[in-house]
């Protein structure tokens, strides 16, 4: 059986230490941590409830998404209203990133 022996400590401890850095940069960028989703500030838009709007209808324009109702529900908690609450004149928020492309 071979036997190795370390020459130069200096050398052998900053491999060591490179590889797990290398290793702990492969492992984050697999797994999404470097993504800053989490660290973005919400963008909202301004909009101006015209004359027979309704909520769902305002979801449905200006809101992306699968599930309308969860649209709806975003922009009542977003506005603090509810749904019979909407009159013609409101200035309610929509998000920005939600805008239907």
């Amino acid at each position: 059986m071979r036997t190795y022996r370390i020459t130069s400590k200096f050398r052998f401890i900053f491999f060591v230490a490179l590889f797990f850095v290398l290793l702990t940069t492969a492992a984050n960028l697999m797994l999404g941590a470097g993504t800053a989703d989490s660290m973005t500030v919400p963008q909202y838009t301004e909009l101006e409830v015209a004359s027979g709007d309704t909520l769902w209808a305002i979801a449905d324009r200006y809101m992306s998404g699968d599930d309308i109702r969860r649209s709806v529900y975003e922009l009542c908690q977003l506005n603090n209203i509810s749904a019979d609450e909407l009159q013609a004149g409101m200035t309610i928020l929509v998000p920005s990133s939600a805008y239907k492309q």
